[in-house]
């Protein structure tokens, strides 16, 4: 393989939470991330506007760049928040907004703000993509729909920046212009609340009112984007930015998945990437959260080897079960009082401790129950656990399974 060093594109990982910002902060280049309001992923409330300037600060003091999604669909009733949110970010000094409605657009322009255009806005040539240049964007986000013949021909043709999607959930809807969610629950994916009926078990009903037994198959439920594979065409084909989609994911995929995206882009600059490489590196994200994985629409539309029929929502062999809940922490001794609500614990157990600004893996070393050192104990016990690291009241223990 013959290897043309282009510029280094930028790695762009999702965050939800501080947690997560330090699992990924020493191989990513810029993290986007939202508040609970205006984005996509209204689930992902670990930054709130009041705490916004204190978590853009966090950003930067680790060197790399913040983008806050504001992509979701802008209402009249919202306006006023709107304004008051933007005005927020202005002050914080966050390196751009991410969004597609012409109201926050237009209103982040007025305050000077750096606007990249959300994969929302359905960007699928350079027409379009110039456009939004003459807005002032600096930057646009791709559809996911797009081959990389297309992204090619876009990027030769455009003086705006390009961002693309490179690994993560992919959506069955159109830049993820869903309605699904919406008119079966009330909950519109499109303000950041999906139930995700695409992920649900279906049944068929034919005409004459037979069901097709589908043993348990998902029909619809796309596989995740994964082109750890393809990474020297990607920067071949002038890709200013690689996005990483999974913000509602743990710290534990996003601090993976980041080291192998930056390994392997690392890799191809000094001219040492290889198959063997990626693949180790594909092997190594498919043991944390997936659906499978594909390569989407880059090398034309998906065929049936693009749904993850067989699972529900994670296809891999190691799964999370809750334990319980962190009650108090003793610094000192290096301890947590733990509640253990779902399930219990023994020696040797391997666990994640996980909240808003914590997260921490290791095994069960030491249990200690009514004073006395024990080797296993049940659910429903309060314990004390030693632990590596510093933990905080109200975390969530769970117990990782092979």
């Amino acid at each position: 393989m013959t290897f043309n060093k282009r510029n280094t594109p930028e790695l762009v990982m999702g965050v939800r939470n501080l947690a997560a910002l330090n699992a990924c902060k020493e191989n990513t280049d810029a993290v986007y991330f939202s508040i609970n309001r205006f984005s996509l992923r209204s689930r992902a409330q670990g930054i709130s506007a009041e705490k916004l300037a204190d978590f853009v600060d966090e950003i930067h003091n680790k060197g790399i760049k913040g983008y806050l999604a504001v992509n979701s669909v802008i209402y009249p009733d919202d306006i006023e928040e709107l304004e008051k949110l933007l005005e927020c970010a202005a002050c914080t000094n966050v390196d751009a907004v991410i969004a597609w409605d012409p109201a926050t657009i237009v209103q982040a322009a007025e305050k000077d703000l750096k606007i990249h255009i959300s994969t929302q806005a359905n960007v699928s040539n350079q027409k379009t993509a110039e456009f939004y240049r003459s807005l002032g964007a600096s930057r646009v986000v791709l559809a996911r729909e797009l081959s990389l013949e297309q992204i090619k021909e876009i990027k030769k043709d455009t003086r705006i920046e390009i961002e693309t999607f490179v690994h993560g959930a992919m959506c069955q809807a159109i830049s993820g212009r869903c309605y699904l969610s919406a008119y079966m629950l009330g909950r519109s994916g499109n303000c950041g609340d999906c139930t995700q009926p695409c992920r649900w078990e279906w049944t068929l009903h034919s005409d004459n009112g037979a069901i097709v037994d589908l043993k348990g198959k998902y029909l619809i439920s796309a596989k995740d984007l994964c082109m750890i594979e393809h990474i020297p065409e990607l920067i071949e084909a002038g890709i200013d930015a690689f996005k990483v989609e999974g913000r509602l994911r743990n710290p534990g995929y996003t601090a993976t998945v980041a080291k192998c995206y930056r390994q392997a882009i690392d890799s191809f600059n000094k001219g040492t990437y290889d198959m063997k490489m990626a693949l180790t590196l594909k092997e190594r994200m498919a043991l944390e959260y997936n659906r499978g994985f594909s390569t989407g629409f880059y090398f034309g539309h998906p065929g049936p080897d693009s749904l993850a029929y067989a699972h529900d929502m994670n296809a891999s062999p190691i799964k999370r079960q809750a334990v319980g809940i962190i009650t108090n922490f003793y610094p000192k001794i290096s301890a947590a009082a733990v509640k253990l609500l779902e399930k219990g614990l023994e020696i040797g157990d391997n666990i994640i401790i996980e909240g808003n600004t914590t997260y921490v893996e290791q095994e069960v070393t030491s249990i200690v129950h009514e004073g006395e050192s024990v080797s296993r104990v049940d659910r429903g016990c309060e314990i004390g656990l030693e632990v590596k690291d510093t933990v905080r009241r109200n975390d969530r223990v769970f117990k990782i399974q092979r």
